[in-house]
């Protein structure tokens, strides 16, 4: 008993992700709301190049001045962007597979770079037909997650997302809120769940570095006291 009293207090050991009860809250609402902002930005980049080049069509009395987007798509995009963010590092917690693979900010920077790129090649690149395009994407979106993720619950949490944002975007379709040129694929592109297949692992990838980072200030703190 004695011993344990005269046992310094040592901060607690918290991995590759936050474990302080008293700041945990805080934490989880910064990385929500960065997470939103780069979820914005990227739905504001990605937007302008679809429209540019004739792939997405807004009705007329929905267009904005700000990069010809519709006023909803970069809130609803920024929301998606800060939950997966949030719920990639959540489930390696708690399936006990902490994310180790490439755990700095310049591979982050190269995985936002080469999904920006696999968008970009759906309009910029012309292929034979559609199924060769999706065949394309698929292939470079599962190379994005293995050069970049490599872990179990990141490529299962990526075809959920993928499965469910189509799913949204067949019923948004649908109900006329917006609508694709030439879709293949019921009424949207079959290229589309592949994009959004990668989306899922870019933005896991930035909410994982995001935690990482958050505990080792952590921890850091924890030593200085």
């Amino acid at each position: 008993m004695a011993e344990n009293d005269a046992m310094p207090n040592l901060p607690k050991k918290c991995g590759p992700y936050i474990s302080s009860v008293t700041s945990r809250g805080m934490n989880l609402v910064i990385r929500g709301v960065v997470l939103f902002f780069i979820g914005v930005f990227l739905a504001l980049v990605l937007n302008l190049l679809q429209i540019q080049r004739n792939v997405t069509l807004f009705p007329p009395d929905v267009i904005t001045s700000i990069f010809s987007s519709a006023w909803w798509v970069p809130p609803c995009c920024g929301t998606a962007s800060a939950v997966i963010g949030l719920l990639y590092p959540c489930m390696d917690r708690h399936l006990g597979e902490p994310h180790k693979f490439k755990r700095e900010w310049s591979s982050v920077m190269r995985c936002v770079a080469v999904f920006v790129g696999i968008n970009h090649a759906t309009q910029k690149v012309d292929f034979a037909n559609n199924i060769q395009l999706s065949l394309t994407l698929a292939a470079l979106s599962i190379g994005l997650w293995w050069t970049f993720d490599r872990s179990r619950s990141g490529f299962g949490l990526g075809v959920g997302i993928a499965f469910l944002a189509t799913l949204v975007s067949q019923l948004l379709v649908y109900n006329g809120v917006y609508q694709y040129t030439s879709p293949d694929f019921l009424y949207v592109r079959s290229w589309l769940p592949c994009i959004f297949f990668a989306g899922g692992i870019t933005m896991g990838n930035i909410g994982r570095q995001l935690a990482m980072y958050e505990c080792k200030v952590i921890a850091e703190k924890s030593h200085e006291d």
